[in-house]
């Protein structure tokens, strides 16, 4: 297996795999000992659910009532978005008899619609709109994991941690709000063994980017009241304001970077401590930086006594640690260009970038997504990381550790 979010390869057979995993489900929920061939993505999600007191032999809550339940779904966000889903899924679901659900960032269902006997046949199990599916109420489940991780996930038969749906199997992928980042909910497929397939998890995860690129073209960010800034992996920054992209110098970046960062304004001598290492760089040399700066920009974006942006700055740094503050991993990590502004010596800068990096890194090894480690350990900031390189050789299969333990081994002896 080379995907770890996918259920099943290609080759293995479906029922061999499900006795193998009802009986190391039996194991887990008696004896609370994880055994293969459960996979390491399920293996958490049934810890988080042991913790959360989720009972195997119960079933998920209906919290929205018929009453709340449509101008709740009305108002929400994906709403949007959901005709599209349905043009994309509907005919699959329909004929492969099969559901398509969507739900919000409680993993609450919002739209269940799909096969009428398999919409039936799920009822039962109150796989139905307005019940919550999130980890904490209904265990294992691809929606609510998808969630839990931010991460598209497949879950096979016996790997859900409820008894009663472990005759299912379904792939998820958590939706975002395209301007912020944040998660809004998830689109499910679910039906029988013929979706434990490497094809639905690819399927769903392109519905999901399809849906979030259709909501950014039907509420774009309001041109001129949002300035959008890009510092990550570039030496010089490009903010984008009122429809215009304005490419900046360092010294520009990094005054920036630093107003971003103090949306109440800093005062002439704050700046100059936060951008300047050289105590000699006079106050005269900085106002004239800004007002270079501000002819670029015009005076009504960047004010003065103190000096800030007159504008909400979205800034790819923030939607990083934003992401990362929300346990968001694997979003975090694709919002990640790079370090911030690596050539910038400027104070402020420093200790925006080291923190950001360190946060990062340490969330990627306490997760032990080999694939995210990967990510990170083979880009040209991460090529030289012995603890992600170590994290990494301990996260992946046995039959590949080796390569990746010679590769730490050589990276530890050059930084003796």
């Amino acid at each position: 297996m080379t995907d770890p979010w996918v259920a099943l390869a290609a080759d293995t057979d479906p029922g061999e795999r499900l006795g193998q995993l009802r009986h190391a489900h039996e194991v887990f929920t008696t004896a609370g000992r994880l055994e293969r061939p459960v996979r390491p993505v399920v293996g958490e999600s049934w810890r988080r659910s042991a913790r959360a007191r989720v009972s195997p032999d119960g079933a998920a809550l209906v919290e929205l009532g018929a009453d709340d339940l449509g101008p709740y779904r009305d108002g929400h966000p994906l709403a949007p978005a959901m005709p599209l889903i349905r043009e994309l899924m509907s005919a699959y679901a329909t004929d492969g008899e099969h559901l398509l659900a969507v739900c919000d960032a409680h993993g609450r269902l919002l739209w269940v619609e799909g096969h009428a006997l398999t919409r039936r046949a799920a009822g039962r199990m109150n796989f139905v709109e307005g019940a919550r599916w999130a980890e904490s109420v209904a265990g294992t489940n691809a929606p609510g994991t998808a969630i839990a991780v931010d991460r598209p996930v497949q879950v096979f038969a016996a790997e859900h941690f409820l008894r009663p749906v472990q005759q299912w199997t379904c792939a998820a992928a958590p939706l975002h709000d395209p301007h912020t980042g944040r998660v809004l909910g998830a689109v499910d497929i679910t039906g029988g063994d013929r979706l434990a397939h490497p094809h639905s998890l690819a399927f769903v995860q392109a519905v999901a980017r399809a849906a979030e690129s259709q909501l950014a073209l039907l509420a774009p960010s309001p041109a001129g009241e949002t300035v959008q800034l890009s510092a990550l992996g570039r030496d010089e920054a490009l903010l984008v304001t009122g429809g215009r992209k304005i490419p900046l110098s360092r010294r520009h970046s990094e005054i920036l970077v630093t107003l971003a960062r103090h949306p109440e304004g800093l005062g002439g001598d704050e700046l100059l401590v936060e951008l300047y290492e050289d105590e000699s760089v006079t106050p005269v040399t900085l106002r004239a930086e800004l007002s270079r700066l501000r002819r670029l920009l015009g005076p009504e974006l960047l004010l003065s006594r103190p000096y800030r942006l007159s504008a909400p700055v979205d800034a790819d740094f923030d939607t990083v640690a934003r992401r990362l503050a929300s346990g968001a991993v694997a979003a975090a990590l694709s919002a990640y260009a790079g370090p911030l502004l690596p050539g910038s010596q400027a104070p402020s800068v420093i200790r925006l970038r080291r923190r950001l990096d360190e946060q990062l890194r340490a969330a990627l090894i306490a997760r032990g997504d080999p694939g995210l480690l990967a990510d990170w350990a083979y880009s040209p900031w991460g090529e030289d990381d012995l603890p992600v390189w170590q994290a990494f050789a301990a996260a992946v299969p046995a039959g590949q550790r080796p390569a990746l333990l010679a590769r730490a081994r050589a990276l530890d002896a050059e930084q003796r």
